[in-house]
């Protein structure tokens, strides 16, 4: 069994954040008892490349497609599929808040933006490139709960932290046969960097 650090952990780095608004026939599932939140039809799912680095707890890469959902009228994020190249993180994720986190080899190259690939042993998962626009003044608070399964019921978890943003250009590309093939179909609705971010996750 791999140690990992106790709840809450304390977690930065830099994060590159994509959005999509995608049809409600087009949505990953999302964690039993929760339901895709949808307007007009269309649901809004995001997509990330994470670099865990400064004095976070834990230093590693991850790849992460979430979903905004509802659990009765509260509204949540479910996070459908992640990879991490850590198998501490691995471990504590889904121990501790029920993240269905697997295991895959990562490829960051960083200037003024990134280059990402992500890939396991059945190939690529996908591949992305951010170039930052301009940023945004200030540092930036965030708060959501995260709905996800452990042991059979809903898991709820507090996220809590702050970032300066930064406006990005991004190109997502994945194969057709990857889980995250839809992510290179259509460009993002908007995109993100968060910059030397602070995150409080669970406890």
């Amino acid at each position: 069994m791999t140690d990992y650090p106790d709840e809450p952990w304390h977690l930065a780095g830099q994060m590159y954040l994509s959005l999509w608004r995608v049809p409600r026939a087009e949505l990953p599932p999302v964690a039993p008892g929760t339901r895709h939140l949808t307007v007009g039809g269309r649901g809004l799912v995001g997509a990330a490349w994470v670099v865990y680095e400064n004095d976070s707890v834990l230093h590693y890469n991850e790849l992460l497609r979430a979903v905004l959902v509802r659990d009765g009228a509260r509204p949540r994020v479910c996070i459908t599929d992640i990879w991490v190249d850590s198998e501490t993180s691995r471990a504590g994720g889904r121990a501790l808040w029920g993240i269905p986190k697997e295991m895959a080899i990562f490829e960051v190259q960083r200037s003024d933006g990134i280059a990402c690939a992500g890939k396991t042993g059945r190939g690529t998962l996908a591949a992305g490139r951010f170039t930052e626009r301009g940023g945004l003044p200030g540092r930036w608070p965030s708060a959501f709960r995260l709905a996800q399964t452990l042991d059979g019921r809903i898991k709820t978890s507090r996220v809590r932290g702050s970032a300066a943003l930064r406006l990005a250009r991004a190109e997502w590309t994945a194969p057709a046969d990857s889980r995250l093939g839809a992510l290179g179909r259509s460009a993002p609705l908007v995109s993100l960097t968060l910059r030397d971010f602070t995150l409080r996750f669970g406890g």
